[in-house]
């Protein structure tokens, strides 16, 4: 009897066992069903913002290790290195100076616009899939991210209706300015950590500012966070970062003498918060910016001349090339396709200039017109130019050229500041607009969505992507070269030609290359270059390359080509089928180093 009541006891407990997770599934629907009911706004959001990037980028899939993107496919190449050389971090070969690039000296990756954390975060996609198809997310993804993110920042600090914040949101993602970023230069659009720093500055403002003191645990919590962020954003893209330290401080300025009392009440708790944040922020990047600024092929200062990459005043109201309104004629307001930075067009300047006046008592909306107004100046760089026209009037721009690290940016970026700027304001009024009645409840609304229409981008231009030599891409080129050993392809690889770079970023940079595509400190006395001198067997052999006829060898040219392979560290020299004029190049590299070795569709050279 009693096993028999035992035994039941234990199968009705079995049974309930096996009940219960049943049971439990309800509940668990009926939760997951009301995170989706609350969030239902957000996640539409993120789902427009990820298919407008993907219609803007669709010119990539499915195939990127088969597409290019036509309008700036040398810095792609460049991009698709970098993710290349940073997925070595999954092999534990990765360091801030890399030997896989300019052989022997290598390159400084802090000095270049790497992305690192990107490309750390990214390995295994990059290792399992390619780098073509890591850099087709990334152009994709910054963009719905850096939407999405604005979208969160609005909706939340600003309590914004969705409506108003997508909006606003749309423009700060796709924007003008961005969407010509996203021609391959990937720390320019990886900005969804911006608004979180904004986030965390606002958190410490108003910890600061509460009516009954301080809230120091918040204040805390912001300092650190911020500070996390700040690192974080400095190893994606630091001109973002200076973008937005220079926008913040205007920011912070203007709002505090439109709102005195705040400025009174906060200012020495806020100040304290964002000391604390600077210091831990400076001990976590104090390596990294000597790195960069004073370690191994260092880059001291700026290379790029303020007065060529300047925005002109005429662009603000111009349309952006690569809008649906927009005109190539445009382009020669700028310096390429990738720096569309201010090409708001007058109809959305307008609109947010009517909604600024409309708006005009609100500190916040102050704030930002300032910020603006600075902002877009600075992209005037040292002297204005109207239609393509030097005038002579000096900038504020001039006082702060040369400055350490401010020479390092471009002035033209400055004005991609006034973006999510724009975007604040557009979105205020739009949240006004939908809690009055009357007409502005819909004028408004329409107005600015009107506006945003004459700004709406085309598909980013693709092409198709010349193939790799099967010396590569069947892995032929390991019999030529010893393991982590150098590779010298022919031509050698140039700022202008970085072609050949492609051969190390299919192996994810497995092997190392002499000269190429970079910045590094090889102009006069140290200053900054973008590549380096070619030594002077690779300049006998570009010369081959560009002439199709094969140059004078002598006794001293062999001399010469024996100490360039020793001074590269080279294991071998690979001509493929594909190399402009081969037969010349094929006739002179056998007449400086004698025969070559036929594998696959390349003719090798060991040492």
């Amino acid at each position: 009897m009693v096993e028999a009541v035992t035994s039941a006891a234990r199968t009705g407990a079995s049974q309930a066992i096996r009940l219960e997770p049943a049971a439990e599934r309800p509940r668990r629907t009926r939760r997951l069903s009301a995170a989706v009911a609350r969030h239902r706004a957000d996640l539409l959001a993120g789902l427009l913002f990820t298919l407008l990037a993907g219609w803007l980028t669709h010119g990539l899939w499915p195939a990127p290790g088969q597409r290019v993107l036509a309008l700036n496919p040398a810095d792609q190449a460049l991009y698709e290195w970098f993710l290349a050389i940073d997925s070595r971090a999954l092999l534990g070969d990765f360091g801030l100076l890399t030997d896989r690039l300019n052989a022997p000296d290598g390159v400084n990756l802090l000095a270049n616009t790497t992305v690192i954390a990107l490309g750390v975060l990214l390995a295994p996609v990059t290792v399992a899939f390619g780098a073509p198809v890591t850099f087709a997310l990334l152009v994709a993804g910054n963009l719905a991210g850096t939407a999405l993110a604005w979208y969160l920042l609005f909706t939340r600090a600003l309590r914004a209706h969705p409506l108003a914040a997508g909006l606003g949101a749309a423009l700060c993602g796709f924007g003008p300015g961005m969407v010509s970023q996203s021609n391959a230069h990937l720390h320019m659009t990886a900005q969804w950590l911006v608004p979180v720093i904004v986030w965390l500055v606002v958190r410490l403002l108003r910890a600061a500012g509460r009516s009954d003191g301080p809230d120091r645990r918040r204040l805390a919590g912001s300092a650190v966070g911020l500070a996390i962020a700040v690192a974080a954003q400095f190893l994606i893209g630091e001109e973002v970062l200076l973008l937005t330290a220079v926008t913040l401080l205007v920011l912070a300025v203007a709002y505090g003498l439109a709102d005195r009392a705040l400025l009174r009440r906060a200012l020495p708790a806020f100040a304290a918060g964002l000391t604390v944040a600077a210091g831990l922020a400076g001990l976590v990047l104090a390596y990294p910016l000597w790195y960069q600024f004073a370690g191994p092929q260092a880059v001291p200062t700026g290379m790029f001349d303020p007065h060529h990459y300047a925005a002109d005043l005429t662009s603000w109201t111009t349309f952006s090339p690569l809008s649906g309104l927009g005109s190539d004629a445009a382009s020669r307001l700028t310096t390429g396709p990738a720096e569309f930075n201010t090409f708001l067009g007058w109809p959305l300047l307008l609109v947010t200039v009517a909604c600024a006046v409309w708006l005009r008592r609100r500190p916040v909306v102050v704030a930002c017109v300032a910020g603006a107004l600075v902002m877009g100046v600075l992209s005037l760089g040292p002297e204005v130019r109207v239609s393509g026209e030097r005038t002579g009037l000096p900038t504020p721009y001039a006082l702060l050229a040369g400055l350490p690290v401010v020479d390092s940016a471009l002035p033209a970026r400055f004005g991609l500041a006034v973006l999510p700027l724009a975007g604040a304001v557009l979105t205020l009024a739009v949240n006004r607009a939908l809690t009055k009645r009357g007409p502005a409840r819909r004028l408004v609304p329409v107005a600015v969505g009107m506006a945003l229409l004459t700004v709406l981008p085309a598909p980013l231009p693709t092409a198709p992507r010349p193939p790799l030599p099967e010396f590569v891409t069947a892995g032929h080129w390991r019999q030529c070269v010893r393991p982590g050993g150098v590779l010298v392809p022919v031509p050698t690889a140039t700022p202008a030609d970085p072609w050949p770079m492609r051969w190390a970023t299919a192996t994810n940079a497995a092997f190392g290359m002499p000269e190429g595509f970079f910045i590094g400190p090889y102009g006069n006395d140290g200053a900054p270059s973008v590549g380096t001198y070619r030594r002077p067997t690779s300049a006998l052999l570009a010369e081959a390359a560009a002439r199709g006829v094969p140059p004078a060898i002598g006794d001293e040219q062999r001399r010469q080509a024996a100490r360039d392979i020793r001074f590269w560290g080279a294991s071998c020299v690979a001509l493929t089928d594909d190399a402009p004029h081969p037969e010349a190049l094929r006739w002179t590299l056998e007449a400086l180093f004698g025969p070559g070795t036929r594998v696959s569709d390349a003719w090798t050279w060991r040492f």
